[in-house]
């Protein structure tokens, strides 16, 4: 029997179910207008396909939790369509499909501990740690006077994600990266 929550009660990050698939509250919002009845605006990311939608409920309604299970896990390797993380607490191994991981994987580095998303039991995606250090192995080169006028260069990291990097971050330094936004923090070293 699925749990029913009172739309009221919902929260950033919980997991859903709208329209029988399993979604995730990225944000909402309560809107009481001047005139007429109060509703709840949620923004929500599919977990099966990525799409980011608006739904609007009733202040009245109530939402379905989705059967979602987190799991701490360690990636392990990739032959090509699928993603294999050892669970932290059974050290089972856990395919992941590459297409529902695409925009993780320019930043998953083996050895890495991610959740994977478990719905019904079977594993449908992974969220990275926030910040990763990454070493940048490909950029090119500064040259006296660029930092002057600031600006940035694109720079190629080790997992092949490209971001764009200060003048002065070189071949070879690592570098934090936020995972979210694929955008340089700092360089670490």
């Amino acid at each position: 029997m699925a749990v029913k929550i009172d739309i009221n009660s919902v929260q950033r990050d919980m997991f859903i179910e709208h329209a029988g698939q399993p979604y995730r509250v990225l944000d909402y919002e309560h809107v009481k207008p001047g005139k007429g009845q109060a509703f709840v605006r949620i923004k929500a990311k599919n977990m099966q396909t990525g799409n980011v939608i608006e739904i609007t409920y009733k202040s009245s309604d109530t939402i379905e939790l989705a059967d979602f299970e987190q799991v701490f896990a360690e990636y392990s390797y990739n032959d090509g369509s699928n993603y294999y993380f050892i669970s932290q607490q059974t050290y089972e191994m856990i395919p992941v499909p590459a297409e529902n991981i695409a925009e993780e994987i320019k930043f998953l580095k083996e050895g890495m501990t991610v959740v994977v998303f478990l719905y019904k039991g079977q594993p449908i995606g992974i969220e990275l740690p926030k910040h990763v250090e990454l070493k940048v192995i490909e950029t090119d080169p500064a040259f006296k006077g660029d930092t002057a006028a600031g600006g940035s260069k694109p720079a190629k990291l080790e997992t092949g994600a490209v971001v764009q990097v200060p003048f002065f971050v070189n071949e070879g330094d690592i570098i934090k990266v936020d995972t979210r936004k694929g955008i340089y923090i700092e360089r670490v070293k």
